[in-house]
């Protein structure tokens, strides 16, 4: 078993190195797509195993397709790794879509929603409030 820390340094050269097979030399079509970035590297404390995250910009069918290329193209990848980083193992690559990013952006859109919301609905008070104060039927007209 590796330490943690040699694990953590090996995930983090992996996804530097996949991500530089990504950006040039990759030329899969499919993988080109959509716009693919790596945001996380997972390996397994005998460094035997890699979960590669990608996060995927575009439609679905780009996101399949980008899928489907990176899904072909991980014999070519793990050659690769093992190549560069001189491991006496290569790790078996697995990849899968991050969509995390996707789901913090729909949150962050419905907490806006709900702070307009509340500011909506603290302005409709103040204004309720302020004309409970002023009664224009109760005024008396001022004697000059």
């Amino acid at each position: 078993m590796a330490t943690g820390r040699r694990v953590a340094r090996v995930a983090e050269m992996v996804k530097r190195e996949v991500s530089h097979m990504l950006l040039q030399e990759i030329k899969d079509d499919r993988v080109g797509a959509g716009m693919v970035s790596v945001t996380e590297v997972v390996i397994s404390g005998d460094l035997q195993h890699a979960k590669i995250f990608v996060s995927i910009y575009g439609t679905d069918e780009a996101r399949a397709e980008t899928m489907e290329g990176l899904a072909a193209a991980t014999g070519y990848i793990r050659r690769e790794i093992g190549q560069r980083l001189s491991l006496r193992r290569t790790p078996e690559v697995v990849f899968h879509e991050d969509r995390s990013f996707e789901r913090s952006v729909s949150i962050l859109s419905l907490l806006n929603q709900l702070s307009q919301e509340r500011v909506e609905k603290e302005s409709t008070e103040e204004l309720v409030d302020t004309e409970e104060l002023v009664n224009v039927d109760n005024l008396e007209p001022l004697d000059r």
